[in-house]
């Protein structure tokens, strides 16, 4: 077992339980473009109920929407709910579910690693080359994605 692994412990193993983490990257493409619709629209809404006044700052509103809707909805289920209605949630190292601190510090990699393109196209390549389908921030953190109805 090397280190990573004994990090790791409270994940399934990819090898001996591949079902866990069977096509996540492509459920958490489509989860994000999901969450990236509902994001858009809550943001419409309340530039809407600003009575326009939001769109002067549509652009920081809307990345304060992001960051609390991708927050509160990990912080609290450990799954957006686009993750959710593709059957994935996120889980620690331990293989518990995210609690403030892991979805904070998850949530604000998330957009350092797409503050480039670099650190996003690595973050890509990673999810579809690693063995848990982690991205750049899941490694840096020692999180995962899993199927949630996976059977263990």
């Amino acid at each position: 077992m090397s280190t990573t692994d004994d990090a790791l412990w409270g994940l399934p193993d990819p090898e001996t339980q591949p079902e866990f983490y069977d096509h996540v990257a492509m459920k958490r493409a489509f989860a994000w473009m999901i969450d990236a619709g509902l994001i858009f629209a809550l943001t419409l809404l309340i530039a809407l109920l600003t009575f326009g006044i939001g769109f002067f700052v549509f652009v920081p509103l809307w990345l304060v929407m992001d960051f609390l809707y991708r927050m509160i909805s990990v912080s609290n289920r450990s799954a957006t709910p686009g993750m959710r209605l593709m059957a994935i949630e996120l889980r620690t190292g331990r293989g518990e579910r995210f609690d403030v601190p892991t979805a904070f510090f998850h949530v604000t990699g998330y957009y350092i690693t797409m503050m480039t393109v670099i650190l996003q196209v690595l973050s890509i390549a990673m999810l579809f080359s690693t063995a848990r389908r982690q991205g750049l921030t899941d490694m840096f953190l020692g999180t995962s994605a899993i199927n949630r109805f996976a059977k263990s």
